[in-house]
């Protein structure tokens, strides 16, 4: 079977590991052929248009900047991506037929595209739902629904029904985003959405306790404290300015030692914090190369989410798959909306506190110092490999075929 992936991310090898590419392998190794089209932003270099692995073609296609930019720039780079798809595709891919179309976050950019192959090809169409947008825009304050402003928003809304409803079967992160696309999108047929987790190959990444040692005193993390590192994007999307206030509640806290190990739109808010603040249980890295990433927050001990409160939708982040696999129990600070909370507490590695409570934070700090242990990070591994195991993914979605 042809397989045709569609999607935002920024990729040159099937190998990488993420939520996607681990799901493409598991596909591939399901005997079926994987065909993809990922973009490259304006002002980044490309080695070459078709790159070519066993079992996977990957067409990058150069598109305007739709990351680290306004939302301006964001709104009409988006808007061109889709018919920059469909050229691509009739280039490209012409002589191809494709029977299954996967498509994945924003969903909204792919609606011309998908529809060119489901009718040329009458390919099934499936959509992995990753962000609700522009709803998820809206809450940040980065669009709003009345006024003049509102035309933008009215435009991707538009465009959004129109994707659900050319979708054979949309795939939603947890049972929260199932319930809120059929509250919010009446119209949707509920026996075509379904949960489809983010999901990854669960590799065991943690380290022994002498690599531990190692890889701290390499990056100057202290040995002696339990380390909590936040790993990803740092932007709107984080609540970057209630997790400053977190730490800083926690600056004389000398149990304790914070990493931050990411980049992202709100980065030079924090770099202006730990300069004006100069705190000594808190360090910042702007950028790691992956491998290294994985090294030090397997070599930490707690893993932290954080999402805004303002969220009416339930996002779950896949950045708590890595810090899982590295057995890392999990502190997450969210908005009320996602089930992410209820699924760390159920499975019994880690805390959830609301991202507006402070007080909750400081609480569950304590507990961590007190109550921390090596079987926590062990059901972290065992709760992914249950329920986050992209071989599942794949079989759910191969199982659902009309074909």
């Amino acid at each position: 079977m042809n397989i045709l992936f569609l999607t935002l991310l920024d990729y040159r090898s099937i190998n990488q590991r993420n939520i996607y590419t681990d799901l493409l392998r598991e596909l591939i190794k399901n005997g079926h052929r994987v065909y993809s089209v990922s973009p490259v932003e304006r002002g980044k270099e490309i080695c070459s248009a078709i790159i070519k692995e066993p079992g996977s073609t990957i067409l990058k296609l150069r598109i305007g900047k739709t990351q680290k930019t306004n939302v301006v720039e964001k709104g009409l780079s988006t808007i061109t991506i889709d018919s920059i798809f469909v050229k691509g595709i009739k280039k490209y891919y012409h002589n191809l037929k494709f029977d299954l179309v996967l498509y994945s976050t924003p969903p909204i950019t792919f609606y011309k595209a998908v529809k060119y192959v489901k009718k040329r090809d009458r390919a099934e169409t499936y959509l992995l739902l990753k962000d609700i947008f522009p709803q998820n825009a809206v809450d940040m304050g980065m669009m709003q629904k009345e006024g003049l402003r509102g035309i933008l928003y009215r435009y991707f809304r538009l465009k959004e029904k129109k994707l659900y409803r050319i979708s054979d079967r949309i795939g939603c992160m947890s049972q929260a985003n199932v319930e809120y696309i059929l509250d919010q999108n009446p119209e949707v047929e509920p026996e075509k959405v379904e949960i489809c987790p983010n999901s990854v190959e669960p590799v065991d990444t943690s380290l022994s306790a002498d690599e531990r040692v190692l890889i701290r005193k390499k990056y100057g993390i202290p040995v002696d404290r339990i380390v909590f590192i936040y790993g990803g994007n740092l932007g709107r999307p984080q609540g970057i300015d209630f997790m400053l206030k977190c730490l800083h509640s926690q600056r004389k806290n000398r149990r304790v030692f914070f990493l931050i190990a990411g980049n992202g739109t709100e980065y030079e808010k924090v770099r202006h914090y730990m300069e004006k603040y100069k705190p000594d249980n808190l360090a910042l890295y702007q950028w790691l190369p992956e491998k290294d990433y994985e090294k030090v927050a397997a070599a930490c001990d707690v893993g932290l989410i954080f999402l805004d409160h303002r969220f009416t939708i339930p996002n779950f982040p896949s950045r708590i798959l890595s810090y899982m696999s590295a057995k890392l129990p999990v502190v997450a600070c969210t908005d009320p909306n996602t089930d992410m909370g209820k699924m760390i507490q159920e499975n019994g590695f880690g805390w959830w506190c609301e991202s507006d409570d402070i007080k909750g934070f400081h609480e569950i700090i304590s507990q961590c110092v007190e109550q921390l242990d090596q079987e926590m990070g062990e059901r972290a591994l065992e709760t992914l490999r249950r329920l986050y195991d992209v071989r599942e993914a794949a079989l759910g979605i191969l199982e659902g075929l009309k074909r």
